[in-house]
């Protein structure tokens, strides 16, 4: 196809909650849309409604009509679907102008008791993925000096009971992107680290419990719940002005100075407000 005329996006975990927020925001900005996601029927039924197409592997894509939103079903983890989501971008549309690292996974269990194997699933999803995505992305993202979005969370900040790996995954993304940011500052490409605090989104659902399998009792929370199409669109807002942060909201706020400046009183306040983890 025709590079095409429009900004391009690529969005991680598309199909559902933040991602899916985000590609409908993106999709009513004017964006050129690649989502991804690893369910491949709710990912078809999301890009079919947003008007573009699944291709099978091995088929080309149609040559008449203007195409401005594709589906590329995998695991973000894997490398040939990381690759298969850059060349679909560049294939179809001519370039890259935004990656938006939404794609995430959690947990909910004590870390004494929690299987390395959960740990290890948490890490590959929410920080090995990003950063071997972003390698493979950044040549088209020099050409249109563009932008990477990393969406990290609270708990890379400060210590949440029951969370252990997820928080250990989240600092991660935090100190790489914050790094990447200073290294490719010179080059014109934006960097746009997101913490969201608490959302009503599908991934507290699918939390993961010590054993692997689906977490059975209900999360703590602080603060307001805020929904997806809400941040959905401070994201974008931020984006579009080519900010460096998205910050959560007061009281996760104020619970990241706690841990900062006086953290026996944090760690008093959150093991009493996060018991239910533990």
């Amino acid at each position: 196809m025709a590079p095409a005329a429009r900004r391009v996006t690529l969005i991680t975990g598309a199909a559902h909650g933040l991602g899916w927020a985000l590609a409908q925001e993106a999709a009513g900005r004017g964006d050129a849309l690649v989502l991804a996601d690893r369910n491949a029927e709710t990912l078809t039924t999301r890009v079919t409604a947003l008007g573009g197409i699944v291709p099978m592997p091995g088929t080309a894509l149609p040559p008449e009509g203007p195409l401005h939103i594709i589906g590329v079903p995998g695991d973000v983890t894997d490398s040939a679907h990381q690759t298969a989501l850059v060349a679909a971008a560049v294939g179809c549309f001519g370039r890259i102008d935004r990656l938006i690292h939404n794609a995430g996974i959690t947990h909910r269990s004590p870390a004494r008791v929690t299987r390395p194997e959960v740990i290890r699933r948490v890490m590959e999803v929410d920080y090995h993925a990003p950063v071997a995505l972003t390698h493979l992305a950044l040549p088209y993202l020099r050409e249109t000096r563009g932008s990477l979005v990393a969406v990290s969370s609270m708990a890379g900040w400060m210590p949440l009971p029951g969370r252990a790996g997820y928080g250990a995954a989240k600092a991660a993304l935090t100190q790489y992107f914050e790094v990447l940011r200073l290294e490719l500052a010179s080059e014109g490409i934006h960097v746009l680290l997101v913490h969201p605090s608490f959302l009503a989104t599908t991934i507290e659902r699918h939390a993961l419990g010590a054993d692997g399998a689906p977490a059975r009792h209900p999360r703590s929370t602080t603060g307001r719940i805020r929904t997806a199409e809400a941040e959905a669109r401070r994201i974008l807002d931020a984006l579009d002005a080519r900010r460096s942060t998205v910050r959560p909201d007061l009281w996760p706020s104020i619970g990241a100075l706690l841990w900062r400046l006086w953290p026996g009183l944090y760690r008093r306040l959150i093991t009493r407000r996060f018991a239910g983890e533990l």
